[in-house]
């Protein structure tokens, strides 16, 4: 039996957070404060603050277990995913002027823009100084420097997909309905592929399964963005009778884009129309919702979410080096975030 058939999710979130820790813990008296505001942000500040669901680095270290057996020796790659991360959010919130994550205050509400950008950069200086320690641990040098290159190059797409957003915004029109799979291809499944990618390449010099793992971590990022776009709209009022927070906040998410394309021309203009109106109270988003779903928006984004999960499980029982104890536990984590 390997270290995988007993591995438990908890011991991974926690080993997970203890590695981050280690490296966002204070080097000097005189810059204490930039490393409160890190750990606020990262839920690691003691108050028990809300941290996230951990889900990108825990992918990453049940891909390495899975083909390794243990997960240890990949926790320097599972940090820098999830400081990655959260660079992007810290910088999200200032690009969008959002004052609430998680359910607290942001970053940049409480200390100021120029802090909080100073913050972000320096929470992704820190994930590229956690790859450093792999060299510590016995990876070779040439195995650290192609991570480190697929970090950079998921960075990449990540700051790429964020200008195609802003831009697309600022143009007052809304995308195409491709244009935003090119968006979160790079948004959202570039860092979940990536995280992946990241635990194999650690794990096994065989190309093709690490190619495999790859796929497997796309298919999954879009199914889990088109997930998030249903329960922006669906879900929360299903759930908890709140009116849907994405039309509130005029996000522009799939099923919103493909009404744009597919509605009634009636429809479009009265969808054009609402989405203009700084004031969306709850008549109007049920206005919205019903347009939606005439245009099929729903069913639509809710198969391709389906087709995407599906491809992600098909990728997922191809891989022979996987034990099934390990398989079992992401089948687990795909079920449970993607309900579509």
């Amino acid at each position: 039996m390997t270290a995988t058939d007993e591995l438990d999710l908890n011991l991974l979130l926690a080993d997970t957070e203890t590695e981050i820790s280690r490296v966002v813990a204070n080097r000097d008296a005189s810059t204490v404060g930039v490393y409160e505001m890190i750990r606020y942000h990262l839920g690691l500040d003691g108050s028990e603050g809300p941290r996230g669901k951990r889900m990108r680095p825990l992918l990453g270290l049940l891909a390495y277990a899975s083909i390794a057996g243990d997960h240890h020796a990949a926790l320097p790659g599972a940090a820098a995913v999830e400081l990655g991360h959260n660079f992007s959010l810290v910088h999200d919130d200032i690009e969008d002027g959002d004052v609430e994550r998680r359910h607290r205050p942001t970053l940049w509400s409480i200390h100021g823009v120029p802090q909080a950008i100073n913050t972000g950069d320096l929470i992704f200086s820190l994930s590229r100084v956690a790859l450093h320690r792999l060299t510590d641990l016995g990876f070779s040098d040439a195995k650290v420097l192609r991570l480190m290159r697929l970090y950079d190059e998921t960075c990449v797409m990540l700051c790429e997909g964020q200008y195609i957003d802003i831009a697309t915004s600022a143009q007052g029109e809304p995308m195409t309905v491709e244009l935003y799979f090119d968006m979160i291809g790079r948004k959202t499944a570039a860092l979940i592929s990536a995280s992946i990618e990241a635990g194999a390449l650690l794990a096994t010099d065989d190309e093709e399964v690490i190619s495999a793992y790859r796929r497997f971590g796309w298919s999954l990022g879009v199914a889990f963005q088109l997930n998030d776009d249903l329960l922006g709209i669906w879900g929360l009022e299903q759930k908890t009778g709140k009116v849907p927070t994405d039309v509130v906040r005029h996000k522009q998410t799939l099923p919103v884009l493909y009404a744009f394309e597919h509605a009634t021309p009636a429809d479009r203009a009265r969808l054009a129309e609402l989405y203009k109106t700084d004031d969306l109270n709850e008549t109007r988003v049920a206005e919205v919702v019903a347009i939606l779903e005439r245009a099929g928006a729903a069913d639509f984004t809710r198969s391709e979410a389906q087709r995407h999960r599906d491809q992600c499980l098909a990728e997922l029982a191809g891989l022979t080096v996987i034990g099934p104890k390990a398989h079992e536990k992401l089948t687990g984590i795909i079920t449970a975030v993607i309900s579509a």
